[in-house]
């Protein structure tokens, strides 16, 4: 009976539609997925009873083989193209969004981290040989609606740094810098001009940034 060739594994970069091949398919993968309980505290109880807070996104974890040794060529050429993918891009200030695909099974995610092991070397010093340890986190797309002019959708969490003001924060996050008074409710501010730096504000409605 003949064998069929197996799939190859695929990183496609979704803002680029650029298409990393890896040289050779991880013989495993460990895909974990769980949820977030918060405990209750109430006097007395052995056990504090438990309450559901949220899903956690699932991670997919692997270890990429590279071997560039017959064509003697620098192997970072190859294990670069998947550490790149950590930088951010200048339109969205933030990673890309990346689809892992092999055969059958698609995996949108970002890249969280990659860990070069390099084993093999030329006599001047090029590495030839590495092992590339990597982690991706599922990326959810999440629809955000208008309604009178704000973005609906979940809070969003910011650190105050020095010199960063309600109404700033208000154009960066609803579009709007009139809207700081929303901000300034939901985080019961009295005194919009003196927020001291490191005060983690919730943003109401998601957001933009």
């Amino acid at each position: 009976m003949a064998l069929t060739n197996l799939a190859k594994a695929l990183i496609i970069n979704t803002a680029t539609n650029n298409k990393i091949t890896v040289m050779y398919n991880p013989e495993e993968f460990k895909l974990d997925q769980g949820n977030t309980f918060a405990e209750i505290g109430i006097p007395g109880l052995n056990a504090p009873p438990i309450q559901y807070v949220r899903g956690r996104s699932r991670t997919l974890t692997m270890d990429l083989f590279f071997d560039t040794y017959e064509s003697q060529q620098d192997v970072r050429l190859y294990t670069g193209q998947i550490v790149n993918l950590l930088n951010t891009l200048p339109q969205t200030k933030a990673p890309p969004v990346l689809l892992f695909s092999m055969g059958r099974f698609n995996f949108e995610c970002v890249l969280v981290d990659a860990g070069q092991r390099f084993t093999m070397f030329l006599r001047d010093g090029t590495p030839v040989r590495a092992t590339l340890s990597v982690r991706f986190q599922e990326y959810v797309r999440i629809a955000i609606t208008m309604q009178q002019g704000l973005f609906i959708g979940p809070p969003t969490l910011h650190n105050i740094t020095q010199g960063q003001t309600l109404s700033g924060l208000a154009a960066d996050y609803l579009g709007d810098p009139g809207l700081w008074r929303l901000i300034a409710q939901a985080n019961n501010i009295d005194d919009p001009f003196h927020i001291p730096p490191g005060t983690q504000l919730i943003i109401p409605g998601g957001g933009k940034s």
